[in-house]
């Protein structure tokens, strides 16, 4: 999967968004609340996405695809984890992956800002 295929399957979910609030990083968001990280276009094609609801749960993918799978500095203690996109990691997981972010981050939202 490439980094604007994600980018187009991320900014397809009822509400999203795409941010730049550093310079040279976009993240898509729901509400005002980041769902994925996608760092700089021109940077190393990855994902960062909430893989759980703790760091016990995300470590799932850096067992299963170690070379592919890491904990996102700084927010990593809270279940988000960087995945590359050309790696072993197979599209449909990925997708599946950003899908479960999305969900958790929009029922984390207040209902005001939940899609509709």
């Amino acid at each position: 999967m490439t980094r604007d295929e994600m980018l187009a399957y991320c900014l397809g979910k009822p509400g999203a968004w795409l941010d730049r609030p550093w310079e040279g990083d976009e993240v898509v968001k729901v509400g005002s609340r980041i769902f994925a990280f996608l760092g700089a276009p021109d940077g190393t094609a990855r994902v960062g996405i909430k893989c759980g609801p703790s760091r016990e749960v995300a470590d799932e993918w850096l067992h299963r695809f170690p070379a592919d799978a890491r904990p996102m500095p700084y927010v990593g203690r809270s279940g988000w984890n960087s995945l590359d996109l050309s790696g072993a990691i197979p599209d449909d997981e990925l997708v599946e992956a950003v899908d479960g972010s999305y969900d958790a981050v929009v029922a984390k939202l207040p209902r005001r800002e939940r899609p509709a």
